[in-house]
């Protein structure tokens, strides 16, 4: 089953709901949820999840023993575990032996592993919350590949609808209001609701994306990266090696690799956030010091980065006080920017939320925000457009592209071909941490 919405309708809630994992004190519960006649919390052992953020289910050092952590628990004999901890990382396409660090995991090869640990647990009912979204497309299809041949129920949130529609046999809509927009199979849902749901958000199979905006010229050099290194302590290849590159004022870089190719490694380095192994980054309002070492409001105020977990960049209990935070470091009047940037990017209506509390995509689009308060001349964002439904992606894409135009040098970490497609000036592709 497909359960689909538009941002912050319910889709993961619903899933944490079927899973028994909403508190008793999350908020004010009505109506009744069976999973085979039995509540959900005595029906642990035949429900299995996967979360929108794999990082938070990942409870081991080594990969081997965080698929078999849930095995250990359950009591499954020992000379059943490791065979069964090998199947499931191979048909998730796990590239790495048992004893990889999962420190050492980029966002989608942890995906890969938080999806084997659910796996291997062989649960009767499966929840998945946005299963690919961190993964390129060999990767993703190779999951979708996995799913298919599971013997399981399945309720998939997924955004990337064209591609797994073969796979379901029933869509379930969910309005943002509360209740059920849409049920039936997927034929009759999408032929009946299309219109109705593309215009709710709803990503809808054959739906027309925005034309690709021409910008104009690009500009000069805002960043340049010459032999950008880093090697991790006693890791046995560097993260990312020798890369050289520039950022133009006026133009969008789109940044492309496989997992695990050094491509959120890079966006971290550009941002000032890491200090390089080797070689240098240069931002050209400030050549003499490297962006690791610049203060932290200076930072700020010239470079705005996203990061690809939207939670780590949240500090304060607010979405108005994250958004206040940066201008007031460098000095400026928060109010104008910050009730500019509740309005478009719609978390107007969440000013006074917890950021911790917000859906997957509101979350993105708050880290978003919080990147571009202080007005910097350089971007970086890594998956800007993750959870994003159809109305909020076309609308990220617009002020990107507004960005771009307005003469910031934007440079997005994705595997997003559509964004690829209507904003990508310029493409660097990694290859295991090369350009």
């Amino acid at each position: 089953m497909l359960l689909l919405g538009p941002s912050g309708a319910g889709k993961s809630t619903l899933l944490a709901a079927l899973a028994g994992l909403l508190p008793d004190d999350s908020g004010e519960q009505e109506g009744h949820v069976t999973i085979d006649g039995h509540e959900p919390r005595q029906a642990r052992d035949r429900v299995g999840i996967l979360f929108q953020d794999p990082q938070t289910q990942l409870v081991m050092a080594r990969a081997g023993d965080d698929v078999a952590f849930g095995l250990e628990n359950r009591g499954v004999p020992t000379t059943e575990i490791w065979p069964r901890v090998d199947a499931a990382l191979g048909r998730v396409g796990f590239p790495y032996p048992r004893d990889r660090r999962t420190d050492a995991l980029s966002g989608g090869e942890q995906q890969r592993l938080a999806l084997a640990g659910v796996l291997a647990l062989r649960p009767w009912l499966l929840l998945l919350d946005e299963p690919t979204a961190n993964l390129d497309p060999a990767g993703a299809a190779q999951i979708r590949d996995a799913l298919g041949a599971v013997d399981m129920t399945v309720v998939l949130v997924e955004h990337r609808v064209a591609e797994v529609v073969p796979l379901v046999d029933r869509v379930v809509v969910l309005s943002p209001g509360g209740g059920v927009a849409a049920d039936g199979v997927p034929e009759k849902v999408f032929a009946e609701h299309g219109a109705a749901l593309a215009a709710q958000g709803v990503w809808v199979p054959g739906v027309a994306l925005p034309q690709r905006r021409a910008g104009r010229a690009p500009g000069k050099a805002l960043l340049t990266a010459a032999g950008l290194t880093l090697r991790h302590p006693g890791a046995a290849r560097p993260a990312l090696s020798g890369v050289d590159m520039e950022v133009r004022e006026g133009e969008t870089l789109t940044v492309l690799g496989a997992n695990g190719a050094g491509k959120s490694t890079l966006a971290l380095l550009l941002g000032g956030l890491l200090r390089p192994s080797a070689g240098r980054v240069t931002v050209h309002a400030d050549p003499a010091v490297p962006p690791h070492r610049w203060r932290a409001a200076t930072l700020a105020k010239r470079i705005g980065s996203v990061f690809q977990n939207p939670e780590h960049q949240f500090v304060t209990n607010r979405v108005r006080d994250e958004l206040a935070l940066g201008p007031r470091r460098v000095g400026r009047d928060p109010a104008p920017v910050v009730d500019e940037l509740l309005s478009r990017l719609r978390l107007d209506r969440l000013a006074a939320a917890n950021p911790y509390t917000l859906s997957g995509g509101e979350q993105r689009r708050l880290s978003v925000a919080t990147a571009l308060a202080c007005a910097p001349d350089l971007l970086i964002l890594d998956e800007p457009t993750f959870g994003q439904d159809l109305r909020t992606w076309r609308e990220l894409v617009d002020l990107l592209a507004d960005l771009r135009d307005s003469g910031c040098g934007v440079v997005t970490v994705t595997h997003d071909a559509d964004l690829v497609e209507a904003l990508g000036d310029r493409q660097v592709v990694l290859s295991r941490g090369v350009r």
